[in-house]
């Protein structure tokens, strides 16, 4: 199934997709997306709830995120596109969940900001809680996966003293969704292609298959250090084709539109705009 919130911002409601991707409210059965509801989401015929009519602003489609959890350099390709040597364990970095923003609000650039960069990825959403689990059995803790745009302030993340954090956390740099789309639609995760496109212009494709620590593996590594907890999100790492990564160096502008896909989980599409 395909999960959304829809609304106004701080005012959105649950919905989910029906089998022609109209989109059906989901309030009356659910207050939210959130906490112990994504470890038993709704098994409900959609076609049974009230239909929305219009095309309401979709919001991220799970909330009350209490960890944005992020895998760096996850990708073989993208790490030979850095020139880096593959990581001997998932390298973890913490987004500060007040950059998380609807699919396709607005990009807003930091002022000054001069190096803001994309990054396309698979992200998961935990259902269950997680503490200690061995690899076979981490997938059961997830409630959905969704599209994450990691998008980087690459002076402040690497130009600046301190950790990435600060070129990873600036408003909307957290764009979540359209969809959670629940683990039985999306099969096999490692499995899924991905694009990025700025101005019609292709900048990333890959496919999750070239994943360095898998989403079974990264969920066992992290449930090793914090217990997961439902509603954490779980950024999995981007393949090659971002802009730092470009001869020259591309960032985004003022005016932009970005646009990014991955296998099921539907499309954001969103114009960066000077803050």
């Amino acid at each position: 199934m395909r999960f959304v919130r829809f609304g106004a911002e701080g005012a959105e409601k649950p919905g989910v997709l029906d089998g022609q991707g109209r989109l059906r409210d989901l309030s009356g059965l659910v207050t939210d997306l959130s906490g112990s509801v994504l470890a038993d989401l709704p098994d409900v015929d959609p076609e049974s709830l009230p239909l929305v009519e219009g095309t309401p602003r979709l919001g991220p489609p799970v909330t009350g995120v209490g960890k944005f959890l992020c895998i760096g350099l996850n990708y073989s390709d993208h790490a030979e596109e850095a020139g880096m040597d593959a990581p001997p364990e998932p390298i973890l970095f913490l987004k500060a969940t007040s950059a998380i923003c609807g699919p396709n609000d607005p990009i807003r650039l930091p002022r000054g900001s001069q190096k803001t960069d994309w990054e396309v990825e698979l992200g998961v959403v935990i259902g269950k809680p997680a503490k200690y689990v061995p690899e076979a059995e981490a997938l059961d803790h997830v409630a959905g996966y969704v599209l994450v745009n990691d998008v980087s302030e690459r002076e402040y993340q690497i130009e600046r003293a301190g950790q990435w954090t600060k070129g990873k956390s600036c408003d909307t740099f957290g764009p979540i969704g359209p969809w959670l789309v629940t683990p039985d639609e999306v099969g096999d995760p490692q499995d899924l292609d991905m694009a990025l496109e700025v101005n019609g212009q292709r900048m990333q494709t890959g496919n999750t298959s070239k994943m360095i620590f898998g989403v079974a593996q990264v969920i066992s590594y992290l449930s090793q250090l914090m217990t997961l907890h439902p509603g954490d999100v779980i950024a999995t790492g981007t393949p090659p084709g971002v802009g730092m990564g470009r001869t020259p160096p591309t960032y985004l502008r003022d005016g932009d539109e970005i646009s990014l896909t991955i296998d099921g989980l539907g499309r954001q599409a969103a114009r960066v705009v000077a803050d």
